[in-house]
């Protein structure tokens, strides 16, 4: 079943990551003190706006796009132990971050795998990603690789750029929504930021 792991695990997640960012530059060096808040709860967003909307269960596939370092996708690996997760990023080195914090957690439901979005075989029930480009860039690079939608975390104005992709993309607007992370995380960190929600029906 999809749960909170103890606080051990988020322990044990901040210091490989503190560990492998002093070699291998994955989280800005002066917000490696703030990964838990800033990074890794802006990740379980996703999870939280899937469980408040009806939406999580056991048995989702999810492609994270541009993980970097494995965000969003390795906390939400942690807290959904019944999905199966494949993280994919261009740049190998962040790739190698990602898959030594999944082995180092344990994490089998974990896949990285250093490619392109677009290279990508298959289709999964949802791709994620935190702001790796415009919503208008990102959106041809998964399209047709989605059965339920993307979830896109994203902070700042973001009418005007869901507009721009609707426009660009041929989206129909009535399959967009926007959920304040705020609602959730009272936080002045998490004003402004957003789980942007694209559904493919």
């Amino acid at each position: 079943m999809n749960r909170i792991p103890d606080k051990a695990l988020f322990e044990k997640a901040c210091a490989l990551y503190a560990e492998w960012n002093s070699r291998i530059n994955v989280v800005s060096r002066k917000d490696i003190d703030n990964l838990y808040g800033h990074h890794i709860l802006h990740s379980l967003a996703i999870r939280q706006y899937l469980l408040e909307s009806g939406q999580l269960r056991d048995g989702l596939s999810i492609l994270d796009v541009g993980t970097g370092g494995g965000f969003p996708g390795i906390p939400l690996a942690m807290t959904m132990p019944g999905c199966s997760f494949t993280l994919c990023d261009s740049i190998g080195k962040k790739v190698k971050v990602a898959q030594a914090v999944a082995e180092g957690l344990g994490l089998e439901n974990v896949r990285c795998v250093n490619a392109r979005a677009e290279s990508i075989e298959g289709q999964f029930d949802w791709v994620v990603s935190r702001a790796v480009t415009t919503l208008d860039s990102f959106y041809p690079w998964v399209k047709g690789k989605f059965r339920e939608g993307i979830l896109y975390l994203k902070g700042g104005d973001i009418d005007q750029e869901i507009a721009q992709m609707c426009r660009k993309c041929k989206v129909d607007p009535s399959k967009v929504s926007a959920w304040a992370i705020n609602n959730w995380l009272n936080d002045e960190y998490f004003n402004e930021k957003f789980v942007i929600q694209i559904r493919k029906n």
